[in-house]
């Protein structure tokens, strides 16, 4: 079986299990058992694969056409620019997500200590992203998975930055007491439980569920890290969070006036209130 056989048999393979794009994932399912890019799968449409590698290759599809998502099976995902390694005990950092570091970034730059703080680090992808891109900044990451905690702390090593970075099992601020801070980030559970079955099979089968929902109606949590943050932020620091579709007006109720200046929504790419900020002012 050569290359253009391969790929035309996994993508009938893909189409059939219902995944978008079967062609651009049989072609690129391929290139990462060959570890050839794009380039040479077009230009040698005649290579033929040998046993092992045809057997690599039944093996993701299998995978693939069962809902698995790509990101898993090959291991990892691009996220501002930056390759992260991700399991299924971590979520697959999204396009939109980029947007919390835009802002984090942002409020950092104009920052005396640089110290900020992520809930629910996840594969560490944000708080990653932030370190690389502001060299002064000093993040502690909190999550209650340590399984994330690991991918996490991978991520920051891979990157160079994980000698600025504490990372610490916590739920939510559970074993956190630091003050101070100027930024909080998160990117919580934010789905609904009503909302879970809606998703798509690899969303829904294969990531984890933990880091998708809070078991309820999608904003426990959120208003939990809105309520609890003003203890740990110095007057002025920032509040970040990513929200899902049609929270914005729920969530920016939250923010007691006692505590939060008037938050700020701001859009994603698609025009969706993506990310709500407010600094403490009292």
């Amino acid at each position: 079986m050569n290359i253009q056989e391969a790929i035309q048999n996994a993508a009938a393979k893909l189409a059939a299990s219902g995944v978008a794009e079967p062609l651009r994932e049989a072609s690129s399912l391929l290139g990462y058992v060959l570890g050839r890019d794009r380039t040479f799968l077009i230009a040698h449409p005649e290579y033929v694969l040998s046993e092992k590698e045809a057997d690599e290759l039944q093996s993701v599809i299998v995978r693939r056409a069962a809902r698995e998502p790509y990101q898993y099976i090959v291991g990892k995902q691009e996220f501002y620019g930056l390759e992260m390694l991700v399991t299924p005990d971590v979520l697959i950092p999204r396009p939109e997500t980029e947007l919390l570091v835009d802002q984090g970034l942002e409020h950092l730059r104009s920052s005396e200590s640089k110290r900020f703080c992520e809930i629910g680090v996840g594969s560490g992808c944000v708080t990653v992203a932030i370190l690389v891109n502001e060299p002064d900044a000093q993040a502690v990451a909190l999550d209650v998975s340590e399984k994330a905690l690991a991918i996490a702390q991978a991520n920051a090593e891979r990157h160079g930055v994980a000698d600025r970075v504490e990372f610490r099992s916590s739920d939510i601020f559970s074993s956190f007491n630091s003050a101070a801070l100027d930024l909080i980030v998160s990117n919580p559970p934010y789905i609904a439980d009503a909302e879970m079955s809606d998703l798509q099979p690899e969303v829904r089968d294969h990531e984890p569920h933990l880091a998708l929902s809070d078991n309820g109606d999608g904003l426990g949590i959120i208003r939990q890290i809105i309520q609890d943050s003003p203890q740990f932020l110095r007057l002025g620091g920032a509040l970040m969070l990513e929200i899902g579709h049609g929270q914005e007006p729920d969530v920016s109720l939250m923010f007691d006036p006692e505590n939060w200046a008037p938050p700020n929504v701001y859009q994603d790419l698609a025009g969706i209130p993506r990310v709500v900020t407010a600094r403490r002012s009292a």
